[in-house]
């Protein structure tokens, strides 16, 4: 039977490109090593935030396994993400990973023909857990992004009967409601990690108790001081805190997409130059990164 008990914080990672495209997997052991010391004990890549779907699966199965070789030393857990692109390759990319020993697979649904209907998606997952059918599966739940919005708790309450390696969702909405009722299926038998930034207080003092955040990039301190508080029932300096953590990413965010601003900010934030993303994504300017960077300093960051 396939166990999955991994819960925490997990960092959707930053794939990081050279000036020529090509991927650079040196600083991968630094990373790794920066996120471990700072309480993030998990780190999810070819995600979102890595441009997962902006890279080959020779690159994505490169990356991936550079990534394992640095998770040996931190012991850190890590998931892979293996979506985003056509039927075969995510088959193979979910092959690869079991192979090479990645502790749980994460897929988004099918992005063209997407799925309807629960059963459509869990025919279409069904076929990711078969080709891994010892690593843990997990789907990604991004509807803002993937166009893809099926009930979550309904998903869960029908999806394990067929896929027995199914263990959990990555819950990117901002719908709580939803969120906590798709926890509670089955006596909460299923992984929920939590994937808006500015949700965590409220999300955690609810009953979450994971979350894959961008901003545990280069703001680890913030969600581990949110967690540490809802545990010791304070919850008005996890609000307090909260509030913060949203202020600055507001700020982060204002001039651009999701993935360049933050690429951008962890650059400024953490010791790891993450370099910028690839097209289509538009990169910030160097005026924009300045005024980043200024309207940062009032939060002491900088």
């Amino acid at each position: 039977m396939v166990s999955f008990t991994f819960r925490g914080f997990c960092a959707p990672v930053f794939t990081i490109f050279n000036k020529d495209q090509s991927v650079n997997t040196k600083l991968i052991p630094e990373y790794a090593k920066y996120l471990a010391q700072n309480g993030v004990h998990g780190v999810l890549v070819h995600g979102s935030s890595s441009e997962g779907m902006c890279m080959s699966a020779v690159e994505r199965k490169a990356s991936l396994e550079a990534w394992l070789k640095a998770v040996k030393t931190t012991k850190q857990h890590l998931m892979v993400q293996v979506g985003g692109c056509p039927l075969p390759d995510v088959l193979d990319l979910a092959k690869h990973a079991e192979k090479v020993g990645a502790d749980s697979i994460l897929c988004l649904p099918e992005l063209y023909f997407k799925p309807s209907t629960v059963k459509e998606l869990i025919n279409y997952l069904k076929l990711v857990g078969e080709a891994a059918p010892n690593t843990p599966l997990l789907y990604y739940h991004i509807p803002r992004w993937s166009g893809v919005n099926i009930n979550m708790e309904q998903f869960l309450n029908q999806v394990g009967e067929v896929i027995p390696n199914f263990k959990g969702i990555k819950y990117s909405s901002n719908d709580l409601d939803a969120g906590l009722a798709a926890l509670r299926v089955k006596n909460r038998k299923y992984a929920v990690f939590l994937g808006a930034n500015t949700l965590i207080a409220p999300a955690f003092a609810m009953g979450f108790d994971s979350t894959i955040g961008t901003s545990l990039n280069m703001l680890p301190q913030y969600s581990v001081a949110i967690a540490k508080a809802i545990k010791e029932n304070n919850l008005n300096e996890a609000t307090k805190i909260q509030e913060e953590l949203s202020a600055i990413i507001d700020v982060i965010t204002k001039n651009g997409h999701w993935v360049p601003t933050m690429k951008a900010a962890a650059t400024l934030l953490s010791p790891i130059d993450v370099g910028k993303t690839r097209p289509p994504l538009a990169n910030l300017t160097d005026d924009q990164v300045t005024e980043m960077k200024e309207s940062l300093k009032r939060f002491s960051l900088l």
